[in-house]
């Protein structure tokens, strides 16, 4: 029997017994791409990467734990969230917020984000060119001109951290110019070792083509809280991602995720997990396992 004869041998027998021991003790397993995720995993080392996808409503707020030990802010949802957000990083003992980045100007992303600017040090503040004449975004403009800090522009091929096993690169907008705010949107993907994380804010159809960088991923934050503008099949197949996590509000009257997004996640047998359902939902990795915990296991997981 050849090497590589054994190796596919190999693997078919792990995905089998990977299923029956879902299948018979209940586990949440997934195996895909050489990812390995579970709810049951063990991560042992003390240095590792912390993805918290907050259940703010309709809305989107990310918090990371870097491996470098210092953090990161992904959007703030809106204004009724302020306090949510505030109190779950504090109670992560975090009084400074290295990497603010606010993907656009929508208030349901950056509605929050004035309290986090009056209430924490900050480092570096991530802003696409889009403007916006809301009193949400011109307020959240001030609070940082009255902090005395400065932002940068945010775009395609910009490296916001670049160290041994830790990146951190936008990979979107790509052009200057959109109609629609929501295409403004920062694509963060962020790499830890072996394992790698994208981030989408809204970004819908019209820049996921715009993309060319390498956007392969273990984790895929959906676009646009799973509306069909968003999280194209062509996008999916150049992610490729293990498991998916929508940032939704419960019965939001948009009707989000929608079953066109649903159904591509699950005809590519990604597994899923919902704010809406899940509640907070944190992600652990040493850089080679993924480690799943989630606030509420009601509803059901695609």
């Amino acid at each position: 029997m050849s090497k590589k004869t054994k190796k596919a041998l190999f693997t078919f027998v792990l995905v089998i017994a990977m299923m029956l021991i879902n299948e018979f003790f209940g586990e949440s397993y997934a195996y895909k791409n050489n990812t390995y995720v579970s709810n049951d995993v063990e991560i042992t080392s003390n240095t590792v990467l912390k993805v918290h996808y907050l259940d703010v409503g309709q809305g989107d707020s990310i918090f990371l734990e870097l491996p470098n030990k210092k953090s990161m802010l992904i959007d703030a949802s809106i204004y009724e969230m302020s306090n949510k957000i505030i109190n779950y990083i504090e109670e992560l003992n975090y009084s400074k917020i290295d990497y603010l980045v606010a993907t656009h100007p929508h208030s349901d992303h950056i509605g929050g984000m004035k309290a986090v600017v009056n209430n924490f040090d900050l480092g570096l503040i991530y802003m696409p060119k889009a403007i916006t004449t809301t009193k949400t975004y011109e307020n959240l403009l001030q609070a940082i001109s009255d902090k005395g800090m400065k932002i940068k522009t945010a775009k395609a091929g910009i490296v916001v951290i670049d160290e041994d096993d830790l990146k951190a690169e936008i990979v979107a907008p790509n052009s200057s110019s959109y109609e629609d705010l929501n295409n403004y949107s920062i694509v963060l993907k962020i790499t830890y070792k072996n394992r790698s994380f994208l981030f989408t804010g809204d970004a819908e159809k019209i820049s996921e083509d715009e993309i060319t960088s390498n956007v392969k991923s273990d984790v895929l934050k959906i676009g646009h809280h799973g509306s069909s503008s968003s999280t194209s099949a062509s996008f999916l197949d150049k992610v490729n991602p293990t498991v998916a996590v929508i940032s939704v509000g419960k019965d939001n009257s948009y009707n989000h995720p929608t079953k066109t997004v649903l159904n591509r996640l699950e005809k590519r047998n990604i597994e899923v997990y919902r704010t809406d359902l899940n509640g907070n939902i944190i992600m652990t990795t040493d850089g080679e396992k993924i480690k799943i915990e989630v606030e509420k296991t009601s509803g059901s997981n695609s």
